[in-house]
């Protein structure tokens, strides 16, 4: 490295790199210095804990470093598997893979040393399934490199120039004088309170522990760094939207009180405390900005309506965004309901709507003449212009964009916001992805709502299960049938929608059956919902399109195909469209060629009707990426910070940006985090003002 070197230099330039291993660096995303500086390593081997052969028990969470025997493809049955015997000198293992076959074939040859991480099974001797593992480098034993052995994420590119574990290692060590140019964005004061080693030190230690101290203390201060950044942005969000000036809504009318009293049934707890913080809310002259999250079946609805009917008695129009049409039709029927009653007009605008209808719609609100008005994206086009636009719902708003949202918010003078959401939300999560945000929690569910009965079956056992559901149906009741895939490919052993349809034609002949799937017109998908809410037909088979917005009194038994293959929140959501009635309702959950821990997943749902412990469990299982992926969220994906196991760093990371936020606005003080904000986070500053 020259002395003009910065963080900023072009990889290319520097010892061990030039051109071709530059565009190979590229495709994992190292174009600067800085950016192999924080390119950390995947995991790490280390010497101290890694198990021979011969010592594993069955059980075990181990790691073991071996060389490929033999390996290669089988038939077992109905699916194929792929097969590796790792041999260490002590013993052997059989390492077994039942997908992504085509990439491990690859990745997995005969003489390869492995370094694998797993738990340890027993099914004809010892065996991992989808095990963990790195490819060491061949011409160097990994006793020889140290005791912590960093294994870095690798692409295809990269092994085509030869960059390996090693190598990468080397052109990270020929230019060690790249950490003496780093700047810590923190004040020494702030290390000193949070206990936190510089960055320099960090990053050295993160790419060449001495001892497995370093390495945590290296890991905890840059896992607090990507946390910071973000609960940083969310904090400096906040207060830019505090600073909004709005029209503080403070009539409540007559409205409120009409409606609530003639709803016919008392709203809960939960219920009553969220409009009191929502009406606090709106009040003040300051644009809301609230989260109301509740479980499925809680009533977030009957919430929004009331405090729609409270708006309006302000003079301001109020919009309702849903992110489908099933969902919008639902909201519109339901706050008709309730609206017409106090002579409060609504309107339903929708993608593909007859044009002099859209016409009229559009001039009708133009003018002010519709106070409420509930749709979809079709909310946001430039067409829609409101008079007096002062407060927004947004619905499931995880589906939606902040750009979308923003647009629909920019249709009035700083609108109040509402956003919903039935996906319970894990608490580290919320506060990370929803730190701008005021949140509001229905916690409890309305007294006349029955928990589901949910129940594991394995296909053998389906002819029990479909003349249950006939008991149902001749009962008088309707069921929901849900698939995961439209139609079978080849890629997919998964039985289709389409499918299943045929095949549950024949099994319940002289029944009324409707099939509904995402890719059919919108006149078929509400000719099919409209019968089935007339009780014409009688079993609805779906994909995952009814997840949210069918709402069928009626509905008792929801049969979910391949439950193994969804999330537990998106299992809870589907089960969340049966039981809204009176009959006592059931939730099946099939199996198909189910492993320990997915039946493991699955028994959570037997367990429990609590949206909240299963959203926990679910994060802990599956991690935040899966959970809640970055497109929803808006953000970034973390490199090495971790939602689920993080949380008092995460706590710790709130506080010290809270702090800074609230004193340092515009980070006037402290200008190398500024300048790291404005460098590295510039695409996340929407609406954050610092300069």
């Amino acid at each position: 490295m020259s002395a003009q070197t910065d963080l900023n230099t072009p990889i290319k330039y520097i010892r061990g790199v030039g051109p071709k291993r530059a565009t190979a660096l590229a495709t994992a995303g190292i174009d600067t210095v800085n950016d192999l500086l924080h390119y950390y390593p995947r995991r790490y081997l280390d010497r101290t804990t890694v198990k021979s052969i011969h010592e594993l028990k069955k059980g075990d969470q181990a790691t073991m470093v071996g060389t490929v025997e033999v390996c290669g493809e089988r038939q077992m049955r109905k699916r194929k598997l792929f097969q590796a015997v790792l041999s260490d000198g002590t013993g052997m293992i059989t390492l077994v893979w039942f997908n992504g076959i085509k990439y491990i074939k690859n990745a997995v040859q005969k003489g390869d040393r492995l370094a694998v991480h797993g738990k340890v099974e027993f099914y004809n001797g010892f065996q991992i399934v989808h095990p963990d593992f790195d490819k060491l480098d061949s011409d160097a034993d990994p006793i020889n490199t140290g005791t912590i052995i960093p294994l870095y994420p690798l692409t295809a590119e990269l092994k085509k120039v030869r960059i390996d574990h090693r190598s990468f290692r080397r052109i990270i060590k020929e230019n060690e004088e790249m950490f003496s140019i780093i700047e810590d964005h923190f004040e020494e004061s702030v290390l000193s309170e949070q206990k936190l080693i510089p960055l320099p030190t960090a990053l050295q230690h993160i790419h060449f522990p001495e001892s497995r101290e370093n390495l945590l203390a290296a890991m905890e201060r840059l896992k607090f760094d990507e946390h910071f950044f973000l609960q940083l942005l969310m904090a400096l969000r906040k207060k830019s939207y505090e600073k909004i000036g709005t029209n503080a809504l403070t009539k409540s009318g007559p409205h409120v009180q009409q409606i609530e009293t003639e709803l016919g049934f008392e709203l809960t707890t939960a219920q009553q405390k969220v409009i009191q913080e929502i009406r606090i809310d709106i009040a003040r002259p300051q644009a809301m900005n609230r989260l109301l999250q509740g479980d499925v079946g809680s009533g977030k609805t009957i919430v929004a309506i009331l405090v729609a009917a409270a708006a309006v008695a302000n003079g301001v129009q109020v919009a309702v965004m849903a992110p489908t049409e099933i969902l919008a039709h639902q909201h519109f029927e339901s706050f008709k309901k309730q609206l017409n009653k106090v002579h409060i007009s609504c309107a339903l605008l929708v993608g593909k709507q007859k044009a002099t209808e859209r016409k009229q719609i559009l001039e009708a609100v133009k003018d002010g003449k519709i106070n409420v008005v509930i749709g979809t994206h079709a909310l946001i086009q430039d067409e829609v212009e409101f008079k007096t636009l002062g407060f927004v719902v947004v619905d499931e708003q995880h589906r939606f964009g902040v750009v979308q949202r923003g647009i629909l918010l920019q249709k009035g003078p700083h609108p109040h916001l509402l956003a919903m959401t039935a996906t319970p939300i894990p608490r580290t999560m919320a506060i990370t992805y929803h730190g701008d945000m005021d949140l509001s929690i229905i916690d409890e569910m309305p007294k006349d709502r029955k928990p589901v009965i949910t129940k594991i079956v394995k296909e053998d056992r389906l002819q029990n299960v479909y003349k249950f559901i006939r008991e149902e149906v001749q009962a008088g009741r309707q069921c929901m049938v849900v698939y995961p895939l439209v139609e079978e490919t080849e890629k997919s052993d998964l039985a289709a929608a389409t499918e299943g349809f045929e095949a549950l034609q024949n099994i319940f002949k002289g029944i009324k059956i409707g099939l509904i799937h995402g890719r059919m017109k919108k006149e078929e998908k509400d000719a099919i919902m409209d019968a089935y809410a007339k009780n014409e037909i009688k079993i609805l088979v779906s994909t995952t399109v009814i997840e949210v917005g069918i709402d069928i009194p009626n509905a008792s038994v929801m049969l979910i195909e391949h439950a193994e293959r969804f999330g537990l929140t998106q299992l809870h959501q589907l089960r969340g469209r049966v039981g809204r009635g009176s009959s006592k309702s059931y939730c099946i959950l099939v199996e198909r060629n189910i492993r320990d821990t997915s039946r493991k997943r699955l028994a959570i749902m037997e367990k429990t009707n609590n949206g909240f412990v299963i959203a926990d469990e679910d994060l802990k299982m599956r991690g935040p990426g899966k959970f809640f992926s970055t497109e929803q969220s808006g953000f970034f994906k973390h490199k090495i910070a971790d939602m689920v196991t993080d949380g008092a760093i995460i706590r710790k990371a709130r506080e010290v940006a809270q702090t800074i936020a609230k004193t340092d606005t515009k980070l006037e003080n402290n200008p190398r985090m500024k300048k790291r904000l404005l460098k590295d986070y510039a695409q996340y500053l929407d609406t954050v003002v610092i300069s």
